[in-house]
């Protein structure tokens, strides 16, 4: 357990959705553990830093305690849950109204925090929209000296987007003071993918394409729009997760192994994935690319409106909730294994998971099992629950040779009986540490933009709109069909 350095962590946006579901309940999860550091007379409750929480809304601290009484609070699992905890961590938040208009509030803040020892953390949980008057703020008053800035996603929504968003960001910043989230990053089973991939000697030999069919990665969420059709529309699924979040898990699952696990040398692995990705065109978009929308439907027993008449989204709406393609890595190792991604809103199950399907046996001694691509199978499972499935075939008991499907499991939560931080916790400690390596630096994020540029420049021109799916379902058959043209399947675990 590391103790960090005495900082100031300066929440903007800190009555909003994302700090009352996420940051706040995760800064919670690691001062309750002593993570946030800890003293003799409060034990695992005393923190080394405090918390600045940032609003527009003028109220005093007082007031803001009673709002995350009421509003974050409900966030928190019962698993961490410490009525004395919480009471001391309050203790820590302080409250300022500030309004990003008026530059001279600023300097209010900056004398505020020249109170405070340590590093300063400004957390950007706001609309990108803010991120550039926030920073410009910030270095008008000389904030942006010895301190650090988290940028939540969307930043941007396309490439030249995205390196506006990143100048401003850079021009009152250095990039080693730049933490840019993708949560998934910090999920216990992508740590526990590098750990599998580099810390064992037997998977290294099996990572490569003269044993591996296929790679299926798959982030699949049953909740529709959440009462965010308005937001949604200026997203959609590609923005919302192709780019970032399973271009980041295929960049791990890809990469090469670093020099070190210091933050450039991991990042700068990952950037030579998002490089050698095959670039798209309108033939291989129209081919490899399929777009959907959810229609009505049930989940489990309950049935669910079509996105369309979701509040807040137009009835002529063409936003995609469901994106499936396939890509190709031009190098040395993955040449000619496909990469099917997968993500979509109102689908059959919530999960997230990454499929490993190795080639069939060179001859069926044993039969047509063993003659099946994805008859071994290697599934890192990220969510709901996370762990590891390796499945082989074994011998039926009895009389003849018949091949049955089993498997090895690593079920995390099981085999680890002690506190497993969530991403956030993981994530903000890392901040708070200043370690970078699970965060997204500057060229990877453009990679990732720049590879998606074609299919959202396909889109745009024409006018055949998303393929329409029953919630509930695994989306539009054409994400059925874009495996079947090479003879597999998506692999849909029951766990």
């Amino acid at each position: 357990m590391t103790t960090p350095s005495p900082y100031t962590f300066v929440l903007f946006g800190a009555t909003g959705d994302l700090s009352l579901r996420k940051v706040l309940p995760a800064l919670f999860r690691a001062f309750r553990t002593g993570q946030l550091g800890a003293d003799a007379d409060a034990g695992a409750g005393a923190s080394t830093g405090r918390i600045l929480a940032i609003a527009r809304k003028p109220m005093e601290a007082a007031a803001y305690h009673k709002w995350c009484e009421e509003h974050v609070r409900g966030h928190i699992k019962s698993d961490v849950w410490d009525e004395g905890a919480w009471s001391r961590f309050l203790a820590t938040i302080d409250y300022m109204p500030l309004d990003l208009g008026r530059e001279a509030e600023f300097g209010v803040l900056a004398e505020r925090l020249a109170q405070r020892q340590g590093v300063r953390i400004f957390y950007l949980a706001t609309g990108p929209s803010l991120f550039i008057p926030i920073c410009e703020g910030l270095r008008s008053a000389r904030l942006n000296e010895n301190s650090r800035i988290v940028l939540e996603k969307p930043l941007g929504h396309d490439l030249a987007s995205s390196e506006a968003i990143n100048d401003a960001v850079g021009a009152s910043f250095r990039e080693d003071q730049i933490y840019r989230i993708d949560h998934y990053l910090g999920k216990e089973a992508v740590q526990n993918l590098l750990a599998l991939r580099f810390g064992n000697a037997i998977f290294e030999p099996l990572w490569r394409r003269e044993l591996i069919d296929s790679i299926q990665i798959t982030i699949a969420e049953e909740i529709g729009v959440e009462g965010r059709g308005e937001f949604y529309e200026q997203t959609g699924a590609l923005r919302d997760m192709v780019q970032n979040h399973l271009l980041q898990l295929l960049a791990i699952v890809a990469m090469e192994p670093p020099l070190s696990m210091d933050a450039d040398a991991v990042r700068d692995e990952k950037l030579r994935v998002l490089r050698s990705l095959r670039q798209l065109d309108d033939d291989t978009v129209a081919r490899n690319v399929v777009r959907g929308q959810y229609g009505g439907g049930a989940i489990g027993k309950s049935a669910v409106p079509a996105y369309v008449d979701e509040p807040g989204v137009p009835p002529s709406s063409q936003t995609e909730t469901f994106v499936a393609l396939k890509a190709e890595i031009d190098n040395w190792r993955w040449a000619g294994v496909p990469f099917y991604l997968r993500t979509g809103k109102r689908l059959g199950e919530r999960v997230a998971e990454i499929v490993v399907n190795y080639r069939a046996t060179p001859y069926p001694l044993l039969g047509e099992a063993t003659a099946q691509a994805g008859a071994n199978r290697l599934v890192i499972r990220l969510q709901p629950n996370e762990s590891i499935r390796l499945y082989c075939l074994a011998k039926q008991p009895g009389d003849g040779m018949t091949l049955q499907t089993v498997h090895l499991d690593l079920a995390f939560d099981q085999f680890f009986k002690g506190h497993r931080m969530d991403a956030y916790e993981r994530l903000l400690l890392d901040v708070i540490n200043g370690r970078l390596a699970l965060f997204v630096r500057r060229d990877e994020q453009e990679a990732a933009w720049r590879w998606v540029a074609p299919i959202q420049a396909y889109w745009s021109r024409q006018h055949k709109g998303p393929k329409r799916y029953a919630a509930g379902t695994w989306g539009p058959p054409a994400a059925s069909a874009l495996l079947a043209q090479s003879g597999t399947s998506w692999v849909e675990e029951d766990n």
